[in-house]
């Protein structure tokens, strides 16, 4: 009886961190496309709330972190237990950085329309990239929610369209500042926001690997492992 009424509260502590990192995790999800608002229009009330609510994601860090060490210590996981709490952990800490590119996102969006003169297309050359990684973001976090390794597989082989598209705005912004030196300050710009949401791929890719983690027991970060269907590989090239 001690031992099933430890494993409930195990259970309930456990549940009660996965409901807090899913909180997290919509905070930086909003944090991004509001981010993405502000470069498509300029808005600098939106972006000084974006980066108010890093305050808000950091916090949370903490405290996750805090509550996580305490359910080790206290009830000393062991196997799979073991394995999601740290895998929640690490994932705590990619919500956390893409709290951080968000923040970065907006603002760049704010000193770019505070400045006027925009002479790129700034927001369509990153609008593919940017939808694709929201769609990416909030599809590994409902695969956390649902502990789905199904769909974070599918996930991690998205990364490489995300890649690929980087790759292709660098080449197009390179080319706009050769032909214009007029455009050089604007299309930096749009680079540094291509470039963070990119690395917001890299931080939804990591969590779909954690959730992989913790359903199959494989580690397969830096791996080869993840298949890659046959649509992405095709979009990718």
């Amino acid at each position: 009886m001690i031992g099933e009424h430890s494993s409930k509260q195990y259970d309930n502590e456990l549940e009660a961190i996965r409901s807090k990192v899913l909180l997290m995790g919509g905070i930086v999800e909003t944090q991004f496309l509001d981010a993405m608002t502000c470069f498509r229009i300029g808005n600098p009330e939106r972006a000084d709330r974006v980066m108010r609510e890093d305050d808000t994601v950091n916090q949370l860090e903490v405290s996750l972190d805090d509550a996580c060490s305490h359910l080790i210590v206290r009830r000393q996981p062991t196997a799979n237990d073991l394995r999601t709490v740290m895998a929640t952990i690490k994932i705590i800490t990619d919500l956390e950085r893409i709290g951080d590119e968000a923040t970065k996102i907006a603002r760049t969006a704010k000193a770019l329309h505070a400045r006027g003169a925009v002479t790129v297309n700034h927001y369509e050359m990153v609008r593919g990239i940017a939808n694709n990684t929201s769609d990416m973001l909030h599809d590994a976090l409902d695969a956390f929610a649902r502990n789905d390794g199904k769909q974070a597989l599918q996930l991690i082989a998205q990364d490489a369209v995300i890649d690929h598209e980087f790759r292709s705005i660098m080449r197009n912004l390179i080319t706009f500042m050769m032909e214009d030196p007029r455009t050089i300050s604007a299309a930096l710009d749009t680079l540094w926001v291509a470039k963070a949401i990119e690395r917001i791929g890299d931080h939804a890719k990591n969590i779909a690997e954690y959730v992989i983690y913790v359903v199959e027991g494989k580690d397969i970060r830096h791996t080869k492992t993840a298949p890659i269907p046959d649509d992405v590989s095709e979009q990718a090239e």
